[in-house]
């Protein structure tokens, strides 16, 4: 296991869940962050899918102390060097590059990529990345097809993501080779519109009850 996934996994382990985000204002993003916290889920994954994004984790970054504040959706080197000047601690991307491995590589912050097919785990074993982003989960053969992986590809960790519900939460993490698994029904975009934290923050709190 190597340094970076060691780092990695002491900021992810022991939360079920990582929240998702989506946030299309800026101004969401610290009482959003605090209502998560407050629901035990202090790591979250801010996904640059919003011109808001870079933004939304300085802010989180700089004023919300019980966070863990992780970019999503990184495609290329560039967002890499702007998530992590924006204060990120992790980064996420949908699937694994060698321009992502080498800004991994040349950078403190952990690299979590995305891997579907068992070649692209080989790749990013090779790369020194043991634990992975599985992306899209369900649409990619689920629980079961991870819990196929479990014995030929002993040792590697997985964060799945995607289609991932309250109701299929346990299927992953029920797995030896599950860590924890990134969803965005914990922060409902119709909740974050009408700041509805306190019914994010029970949400929070119901998904950090799913515990392995």
């Amino acid at each position: 296991m190597t340094s970076k996934t060691q780092k990695l996994l002491s900021l992810l382990d022991g939360q079920p869940v990582i929240p998702v985000l989506k946030i299309e204002r800026a101004a969401d993003a610290v009482p959003l962050a605090r209502a998560l916290a407050r629901g035990g889920l202090r790591a979250i994954e801010i996904t640059l899918r919003t011109e808001e994004a870079l933004e939304a984790i300085r802010r989180v970054a700089g004023e919300v102390e019980d966070s863990i504040v992780g970019a999503g959706t990184i495609l290329n080197a560039r967002q890499f060097e702007q998530a992590e000047a924006a204060g990120s601690r992790f980064i996420v991307s949908p699937g694994l590059t060698r321009e992502l491995v080498d800004a991994g590589a040349a950078s403190q912050v952990p690299l979590l990529p995305g891997t579907i097919t068992p070649g692209e785990i080989m790749g990013a074993l090779e790369a020194g990345l043991d634990f992975l982003k599985f992306f899209p989960a369900e649409q990619a053969g689920g629980a079961a097809f991870l819990k196929a992986l479990a014995s030929p590809i002993a040792g590697v960790k997985f964060c799945p993501t995607g289609g991932i519900s309250a109701k299929n939460a346990g299927d992953y993490l029920a797995l030896p080779n599950v860590v924890c698994i990134g969803g965005s029904w914990v922060a409902p975009d119709e909740m974050v519109k009408a700041g509805d934290w306190a019914g994010i923050e029970a949400l929070a709190a119901e998904a950090n009850k799913l515990r392995r």
